[in-house]
């Protein structure tokens, strides 16, 4: 029983800071992923606008 309990812990122990540590990686590629859009849309409606004023 103990070592069910000393495994159980083992994985809180390790299975937490790993969890922690992927989804601030995972955000941080959708932070990384959103500028990046941001910047291709504003180069799209500069593009537009150049095109409509021609």
């Amino acid at each position: 029983m103990i070592g069910v309990m000393g495994f159980g812990s083992l994985l809180i122990t390790i299975g937490m800071p790993l969890a922690v540590v992927f989804l601030l990686v995972w955000t941080y590629k959708i932070k990384r992923n959103s500028d990046t859009q941001v910047e291709q849309n504003n180069k799209i409606i500069k593009l537009l606008e150049k095109d409509t004023n021609q």
